[in-house]
């Protein structure tokens, strides 16, 4: 996106229309003239330093409300996810992170301790979850965790929507490392 930017920025009129005008400008404070440089008088130098802020501050907006624009065209829903696919989180402390409403397909949490972390809404699918800690963490609402690796991952006290449970239950194998709990029966499974 920012190479979009800077593309469309260059594109701007050389000269836009100025801001005030020369009567306008006329009326500011005068300048000091140590300030002004060799062969300009002073309403020149007014002129140009008020035409060459309101020139930045012009392309300035233009910029911020294009990048903005651009954002939410491309998908409301995705402005404020966090986006964390193919994401490294191999054996990070997370305690207590929120992954809101994250994209975490494919990320890496493998042996992360991820106690009381949220991730309610999250999108967790294709990730390595393999002796990861989750004791605790929120798994509320559309939460999918479809084609998860969950080998030895720890799920004690992790409200799952019926249907996550009986998909996690066909491919619970292992005991966590840490806790010493088999994944099935942290699922509840049967």
């Amino acid at each position: 996106m920012a190479v979009l930017n800077v593309c469309l920025c260059s594109n701007l009129p050389p000269n836009p229309k100025p801001i005030l005008s020369t009567t306008q400008v006329s009326s500011l404070p005068s300048l000091p003239t140590h300030r002004i440089p060799q062969g300009l008088n002073q309403p020149q130098a007014s002129n140009n330093l008020v035409f060459s802020l309101g020139e930045s501050i012009s392309r300035a907006s233009f910029l911020a409300l294009l990048s903005a624009s651009l954002v939410f065209a491309a998908d409301p829903a995705l402005a404020f996810k966090s986006i964390l696919r193919q994401a490294n989180f191999k054996g990070a402390k997370l305690l207590g992170a929120s992954f809101f409403d994250s994209d975490l397909t494919g990320a890496d949490l493998s042996d992360a301790d991820l106690r009381g972390a949220d991730f309610s809404l999250a999108n967790v699918t294709k990730a390595n979850l393999s002796n990861a800690n989750l004791e605790g963490a929120l798994a509320t609402g559309n939460t999918s965790f479809k084609g998860s690796v969950i080998t030895g991952a720890d799920f004690t006290d992790v409200p799952l929507r019926d249907d996550q449970r009986e998909y996690l239950c066909k491919v619970a194998d292992g005991l966590n490392p840490v806790t010493g709990n088999a994944t099935r029966d942290t699922l509840l499974c049967n």
